[in-house]
């Protein structure tokens, strides 16, 4: 499939975690308008909850041509990114606490052909890592705690965001910035003012009569948001 990992702004990625499992082809397939699918992998470790595995990820590679963006809230990601990627994986995620060396596991992922991200809960500072967002594809900054859909945003976490954007930009990087967690009309703008390039809509997007429709507006409203 093509590849839409592209410097451009409002790539709305809604997250299956929000679905209706029972009609989990439907759900996908209702939102073919927009740009990623994100898929949250829970191993009830990590993260106090439990969600998909490979299995459903390979489904729904099958399902749709989207960008997969797979989110990996599990301990030890490097013994599970070679299975991800065969299930289809475009990006993966995974969280910087999770791991001892976050660079060699980006260069893993980059070696076989996969854009590489990482993510942070929303206690974990972002200092320590700005200095090596050159070994990355992606920044996702978490503004729920990870683990349950349907949190309330926390907005400190645009700070993140906003040191992100400063040295993404001073140092010209192909690095996007996402940002996962309680994202609706209501918080996409103030998100994409900061910075956000891409945004993980759960509830915002299935939990509507029309998720396509809502795609489209949390597009309107990140794009009209960056053109001030």
């Amino acid at each position: 499939m093509s590849d839409p990992l592209i410097k451009r702004r409002a790539l709305i990625a809604p997250s299956i975690l929000a679905a209706d499992f029972s009609s989990l082809g439907d759900q996908v397939r209702s939102v073919d308008n927009a740009d990623w699918i994100h898929v949250d992998i829970m191993d009830g470790h990590f993260v106090p909850n439990l969600s998909f595995g490979p299995d459903v990820t390979a489904t729904v590679d099958k399902i749709t041509e989207q960008y997969l963006d797979v989110h990996l809230m599990i301990e030890n990601p490097e013994h599970w990114v070679d299975t991800y990627i065969a299930a289809g994986a475009d990006c993966i995620i995974f969280h910087v606490e999770a791991t001892d060396d976050h660079v060699a596991l980006a260069k893993k992922i980059r070696e076989k052909g996969v854009r590489a991200g990482f993510s942070l809960k929303p206690a974990t500072p972002i200092e320590p890592y700005l200095a090596d967002l050159e070994h990355f594809d992606l920044a996702l900054v978490m503004s729920v705690e990870p683990g349950f859909g349907g949190q309330s945003f926390m907005p400190d976490q645009l700070d993140k965001v906003r040191a992100l954007r400063q040295a993404i930009d001073e140092r010209n990087l192909d690095c996007l910035i996402e940002i996962d967690g309680g994202i609706s009309e209501h918080t996409i703008e103030k998100s994409a003012e900061a910075g956000c390039d891409a945004f993980v809509a759960g509830s915002a997007v299935f939990k509507k009569t029309d998720p396509a429709a809502a795609v489209n507006h949390l597009r309107a409203l990140a794009t009209g948001a960056t053109q001030h």
